[in-house]
């Protein structure tokens, strides 16, 4: 009869090396007799041996499992490795379509470069007495008019001495009549040179998007010594002395020149009074009327010894708007009478309310100007209001909000300005914020897997499905996933963000919270988040990382926002943008209402931007458990909505560029 062997499927098969050798077993005669009892001693050795044979089994089971585990660990290890130099290879390759893109669009910008620094070193040109203030003006129209062309006629501009490039310049001008308008900003913040708020963001949004349509913009500033060079092209100390009066004196500044995205850029240093903008922070100080009044007066002196004759002179908030009654009252008749004023004002918190006496400091005359029709301020009849004297000594005012109409702003948001408002009432223009179209387009984004526009916005879904794996969150077609991007500087409320996170738990949405910056007190209350919640369908990444910041947008259906209100915040243009509905946290989650900022008044103000009209119409009073509903209960009909919002240009070349075009246009014409 064979032998049966039983193995079980547990306990794998050992080498023959493995097995035990044979035990010689006694002759059974071998008994020995204790007491009564006999004791069998083969049978004894014949248990030892098959204990023996038992520990042999269990020890090479324990070992196989071990390799196992180790087998197991180093196969994960690989797998973590392969997905992280995968990750690594895309973003390498996103970055470098992202070069060759920037690289293709610079052909463009090289003739608008090429443009500013012309026209800079004609100004050095008229400095230093090689040219008179009229040769200059008809170089620049030459200059202007010739844009286009500029990169292949002029070449190293840098390399090439003042008399060489002047005998260049006299031979290309041909006195063509000019096209566009030349608009220059005198203010006091410019990204990235000084990237502090909305009006930094602002200067240089409108900037480009104007030289985009054909005009040509420059920028005057102060030159801080905190001020970010990096972008700066050409930057370069003009080798003459400006002068500008202050308090009773002229005083020398030095003059630096440079070009920021193509946009010419003067900065003006004060040498006698260097302290002025040779400190930490930009605005704050007791003496900052001094320092922005002597800069408005010496960018005044310095165009006219240049022979600058642009057709606007564009002013931002109370630290710039005494340039209003200077022009008007000192340098109109110096060359200037064919120059416009336009006021930009970003708000009424600050107006710069002074005592009438320091207007002396810059050649201005008190007794004229403290009068109610002029800068006494509406208040404190004993002070001047610096802010108020930019919105009555210009011709056009426009009032940045992207959300709040004309009347609303006058009536509620002027902070004692009614009265004035009023009675320039047809010169107020609503402007909206916009967003840099060429890094936030869903079309071209070189950092999503698909594509996709407002006509065809099939590759958002293929955008959402990319997000949720490399996040590692479910798949499943009928979650909603919902982004927040927390901005630099924001500090999160973390109680109303466990609320709105607890609350949508029961609808099966999804979480991803984005921070924008490496804050460590954000990365911990992100920490403490994930700790607390311990959800699988919520991922809180504190680190910043550019390209999963736009595949957020692009995946996300709905974009949680700090609110609508905040100027600097591009969020909620970007979600739009990107097909996404932005959805304030200031959302009532017990009410499903909105915490009502101004209820209606749209209907109340015709006078409101579209960006402010499709917000207020759409997802102003939508909280988020009223999106999601509408998500899953109306498809089509919030599709369309979806649609039609991205169809919208919130870019600075849409409706922000129209507003401003518009008013350029309508004080030329006076």
């Amino acid at each position: 009869m064979g032998t049966l062997f039983f193995f079980h499927p547990a306990i794998p098969r050992l080498p023959l090396s493995s097995v035990p050798k044979p035990i010689a077993f006694p002759p059974p005669s071998c008994l020995r007799s204790e007491g009564n009892k006999n004791v069998d001693i083969s049978q004894t050795i014949s248990n030892d041996g098959q204990n023996v044979k038992q520990d042999n089994i269990w020890q090479s089971f324990k070992e196989a499992q071990q390799n196992i585990l180790f087998l197991n660990k180093q196969r994960l290890g690989a797998i973590e490795e392969l997905e992280k130099t995968s990750r690594e290879k895309h973003s390498l390759l996103q970055k470098i379509k992202k070069l060759e893109a920037e690289k293709q669009a610079g052909a463009g910008k090289d003739n608008l470069s090429t443009c500013s620094e012309l026209l800079l070193r004609i100004d050095a040109m008229v400095l230093s007495s090689m040219i008179s203030p009229g040769e200059a003006s008809e170089l620049r129209s030459s200059v202007i008019n010739h844009k286009v062309s500029l990169a292949d006629v002029f070449n190293i501009i840098s390399r090439k001495k003042d008399p060489e490039l002047l005998g260049e310049l006299r031979h290309f001008s041909h006195g063509h009549k000019k096209s566009g308008f030349h608009i220059v900003h005198i203010c006091t913040e410019m990204t990235p040179m000084v990237p502090r708020g909305s009006v930094a963001s602002y200067v240089t949004g409108i900037s480009r998007a104007l030289q985009r349509k054909g005009h040509l913009v420059e920028v005057i500033l102060p030159k801080y010594a905190s001020l970010n060079l990096d972008e700066v092209q050409g930057l370069r100390e003009v080798n003459i002395e400006a002068y500008s009066y202050f308090n009773g004196q002229l005083h020398g500044n030095r003059i630096w020149t440079g070009v920021v995205y193509g946009i010419g850029v003067t900065l003006i240093e004060p040498k006698y009074f260097s302290s002025f903008f040779n400190r930490e922070m930009i605005y704050g100080y007791p003496d900052d009327f001094e320092r922005f009044s002597y800069f408005c007066r010496a960018s005044l002196d310095y165009m006219v010894k240049c022979g600058k004759q642009p057709d606007v002179l564009h002013l931002h908030n109370w630290e710039t708007a005494i340039v209003g009654p200077l022009f008007w009252d000192i340098f109109v008749n110096q060359g200037l009478g064919g120059t416009k004023i336009l006021f930009t004002c970003h708000g009424f918190n600050s107006q710069g309310i002074e005592q009438p006496d320091k207007l002396a400091l810059c050649g201005l005359d008190p007794l004229k100007l403290h009068r109610p029709d002029r800068l006494q301020d509406n208040t404190n009849t004993q002070l001047v209001n610096i802010l108020k004297g930019g919105i009555i000594y210009s011709n056009r005012v426009v009032i940045m909000s992207s959300i709040y109409p004309k009347h609303i702003i006058v009536h509620n948001l002027s902070h004692e300005l009614e009265p004035t408002l009023n009675d320039h009432r047809d010169k107020l223009v609503i402007a909206p914020y916009g967003l840099n179209k060429s890094t936030w387009d869903p079309s071209t984004d070189y950092f999503l897997p698909e594509n996709f526009n407002a006509e065809n916005i099939n590759g958002k879904a293929v955008c959402k499905v990319s997000l949720l794996q490399q996040l590692g969150l479910s798949e499943h077609s009928s979650s909603i996933l919902v982004g927040c991007i927390i901005p630099e500087g924001c500090d999160l409320d973390e109680k109303r963000v466990k609320e709105v996170i607890l609350n949508a738990n029961q609808h099966d949405v999804q979480f991803i919270f984005l921070g924008t910056s490496e804050r460590s007190v954000l990365n911990q209350t992100l920490e403490s988040l994930r700790e607390e919640l311990k959800d699988d369908n919520l991922k809180l990444l504190p680190t910043y990382d550019e390209a999963l910041l736009h595949l957020v947008f692009a995946g996300s259906d709905i974009i949680l926002c700090q609110s609508f209100l905040d100027p600097t915040d591009e969020i909620p243009l970007i979600a739009l943008r990107y097909g996404a509905a932005p959805i304030a946290l200031t959302s009532d989650a017990s009410t499903n209402r909105v915490i009502p900022f101004e209820r209606n008044f749209i209907n109340q103000d015709h006078e409101a931007t579209m960006y402010s009209k499709l917000i207020n119409s759409s997802f102003s009073n939508m909280s988020l458990r009223l999106a999601v509903d509408e998500i899953r209960t109306s498809t089509a009909t919030w599709k369309q909505k979806i649609m039609q919002a991205m169809a919208h240009d919130l870019s600075w070349d849409g409706e922000c560029y129209d507003l401003h075009f518009a008013a350029y246009s309508a004080i030329k014409n006076m």
